[in-house]
């Protein structure tokens, strides 16, 4: 039903347009069919869930459930809780004054019913928009039952001159404040054992006790819990009565491709306008960019238990062009674009992300964040050029030949980070086996982002043991193998 609330200042008014009592979980329900029943999406931004989570999330609110979102960091648990808001109606009217958003026609508080028995219908109204009917408190070792619950107020039995055996001196907590809204609590295994207890309750029951205070308050709360799966081991767990009262537990997970990967980055990501006209970003860069991730997560050196963020691709896709576009201011260039050389600048957007296992701290993370982007580029390289076999015949000829034996005859050569445009197309130009590769290979491949796929296809050899690569302090340099081995000794 559709109120004016602007209109609606009085409970008489409010009785007169018809307002009846609705819970936050029926209003979640019935908001919901009606967008099911119109195709329109009911978490929008939210990719690659579409057929798995939440389906499984749309389920749970039509069941009326209290959710805990189980998934490892980085999956989005948090911002589909949020996305829950718009799922409520644009307005409900409360109390006015009242503190734990006393529902009109059903007051709990010994304020609102007071308040309601002195003045009647002439009771005034507030009306509370949906964006403040979200709650959000992270589970950390210091929450108490006087945060979530409430505890005795002693400047407020002072104040009205009360005694502490009345009602009236209880300061409300987080949870009774947050009658009537969506209240998440994250990380819900890190909430200590007792204070885990004492949602027992509220979820089933409907009363809470705070000091000796045992009131009734039939609290209407859309509850939802977030936790990671490693959490059960390494810093505590849901207590089991708690995790009876949760009725759907939702399974969160990774993206399952580049490109919906890619759709979460390119969303996320916090860009400047002038760095989006500035950096021109080729696709398989991009693509490059999520394959990182991808790595990380399948890599010896990563602790799978821990995951690795999508944040992890978001910050290094800021990381990028911002590397790109230091390089162009430095040069004096209005434009430029993203090389492959560019991506030592998401290393320290890699390190910060990734739990390492014991072989992991022993190559260290710059180390291990290297060799992801040597991995990632060597599983690009297969997609656009011949498949280079481990094991070859001495005398067998493979595509690249020609272009090991140019590297074979010369010195090599160097790509070095402040290069301008101009100058980092010339060196790349200057090797003519390279070019024919491309020609040969790829000759479809988009004219402007040919030159990140030169560097692909360098990287690739050198990834597959073809050729050496060695960064020095101005950029990369490219050797022979076997000549950057004699070198050495």
């Amino acid at each position: 039903m559709k109120l004016n609330y602007k209109e609606i200042s009085t409970l008489g008014a409010l009785k007169k347009a018809g307002y009846q009592t609705k819970s936050i979980k029926d209003e979640l329900r019935e908001n919901l069919r009606e967008r099911i029943k119109n195709g329109q999406e009911s978490f929008e931004g939210v990719w690659g869930y579409e057929n798995s989570v939440i389906p499984e999330l749309e389920r749970a609110i039509l069941s009326r459930h209290n959710i805990n979102l189980l998934g490892l960091r980085g999956q989005a648990k948090t911002r589909l809780a949020r996305l829950m808001v718009n799922l409520l109606d644009e307005y409900i009217p409360i109390v006015e004054g009242s503190e734990i958003n006393d529902d009109p026609l059903a007051p709990m508080s010994r304020y609102a019913i007071e308040l309601i028995k002195e003045k009647g219908d002439k009771t005034p109204i507030a009306w509370l928009p949906r964006e403040n009917r979200f709650f959000e408190k992270l589970a950390t070792p210091d929450v108490t039952v006087a945060d979530l619950i409430g505890d005795v107020d002693p400047i407020k039995a002072a104040n009205l001159k009360l005694s502490y055996a009345d009602d009236r001196v209880i300061h409300f907590g987080m949870i009774p404040r947050a009658n009537r809204c969506i209240f998440v609590i994250n990380e819900l295994p890190d909430l200590q054992a007792r204070i885990q207890v004492s949602l027992f309750n509220i979820l089933e029951e409907g009363d809470i006790q705070i000091r000796g205070f045992k009131l009734r308050l039939p609290l209407d709360l859309q509850f939802v819990f977030t936790a990671n799966p490693e959490d059960y081991t390494n810093r505590g767990s849901i207590v089991t009565p708690l995790k009876d009262r949760i009725g759907s537990q939702i399974l969160t997970h990774y993206p399952e491709n580049i490109e919906i990967a890619r759709k979460i980055t390119e969303q996320e990501s916090i860009l400047d306008e002038r760095q989006k006209d500035a950096v021109y970003i080729p696709d398989i860069a991009k693509d490059l960019l999520e394959q990182i991730s991808f790595e990380a997560r399948d890599s010896e050196y990563v602790d799978a238990k821990s995951g690795v963020s999508a944040r992890t691709s978001i910050t290094a896709f800021e990381n990028l062009l911002s590397t790109a576009e230091r390089r162009a201011l430095l040069s004096g260039a209005d434009k430029t674009t993203i090389r492959l050389s560019d991506f030592v600048g998401v290393i320290p957007a890699i390190t910060g992300k990734i739990e390492l296992v014991y072989e992991g701290e022993q190559e260290g993370a710059d180390g291990v964040a290297s060799i992801l982007i040597d991995d990632a580029v060597k599983t690009l390289f297969d997609s656009y050029f011949p498949k280079i076999n481990k094991l070859q015949r001495k005398d067998e000829e493979t595509p690249y030949d020609n272009l090991l034996h140019w590297f074979f005859q010369g010195e090599g050569f160097e790509l070095e980070d402040d290069y301008t445009d101009e100058e980092y197309k010339r060196t790349l130009d200057s090797i003519p086996e390279l070019n024919q590769l491309i020609k040969e290979y790829q000759p479809e491949f988009p004219k402007e982002d040919v030159y990140f796929l030169k560097e692909v296809l360098l990287w690739g050899l050198v990834a597959h043991n073809k050729l050496s690569k060695h960064r020095f302090s101005e950029g990369y340099q490219f050797k022979d193998l076997y000549g950057s081995f004699i070198s050495g000794l």
